[in-house]
């Protein structure tokens, strides 16, 4: 068995109010989650985000300050094979919120 490592980034700007599931790692992947930086992009709104990884809330309804950036981990957090990491939004999103995640994906292969 082999083991890949790649450094990745996922980013999306979301402008409604939403659940999406942002990574999904196979069964043969791992991912560790070194940052997750959310930023309000309006200037008078204060929309709520609250992160699942497999349907545990990690953040339950944080709200984000309007104009403003926030780091959201202090520790990494592992996303095992298999389970599903997601966002949910709620209230005025329509200005934006982007949301950035930069992560290791260890994928495992089986060789024969």
């Amino acid at each position: 068995m082999s083991i890949q490592n790649q450094y990745l980034f996922y980013g999306k700007t979301i402008t409604s109010a939403e659940t999406f599931t942002m990574l999904s790692p196979a069964v043969n992947e791992t991912v560790l989650i070194k940052s997750i930086r959310v930023s309000n992009l309006s200037g008078s709104n204060k929309p709520l985000i609250t992160l699942k990884d497999n349907n545990i809330a990690l953040f339950n309804a944080q709200e984000l300050a309007h104009n403003a950036s926030l780091e959201l981990l202090t520790q990494p957090l592992i996303v095992e094979g298999g389970t599903t990491f997601t966002y949910t939004t709620s209230g005025t999103v329509s200005a934006g919120v982007a949301i950035g995640i930069s992560y290791l994906n260890i994928k495992k292969e089986v060789t024969t």
